[in-house]
């Protein structure tokens, strides 16, 4: 069964930093489609960065330059450093793995706040 458990938000202040981690079991998914999305309060789901059949790389145009995605396989992590953090930043952000259908994990909540 594939699980996914997010960890590293919290609350930040503007132009600070954070990673979050993002750990899959089941088995290894280096080739899959994996990534983070996040959801603002009252906002609808947006991608942030994602791999692409766990190669290709995608980012939001508004977080481009400052977050970073990367992945351990042997970890069956994906990591997503997140730098120069702004107020509009704020949301749950929902780790997603594509095998064969969308798994979500329950999220992580990051606070960019002064």
């Amino acid at each position: 069964q594939v699980q996914l458990v997010e960890s590293g938000g919290g609350l930040v202040q503007p132009g600070g930093s954070l990673r979050l981690s993002c750990v899959a079991s089941g088995r290894s998914f280096s080739l899959d489609t994996m990534g983070w999305y996040r959801q603002a309060p009252g906002g609808e789901r947006e991608l942030v960065a994602i791999f692409i059949n766990g190669v290709l790389t995608k980012y939001a145009e508004s977080v481009k330059g400052r977050f970073t995605i990367s992945r351990d396989n042997a970890k069956n992590t994906v990591y997503l450093q997140m730098n120069s953090l702004k107020p509009e930043d704020t949301a749950a952000y929902y780790c997603l793995l594509h095998y064969g259908r969308d798994y979500w994990g329950k999220g992580t909540l990051v606070t960019v706040s002064s």
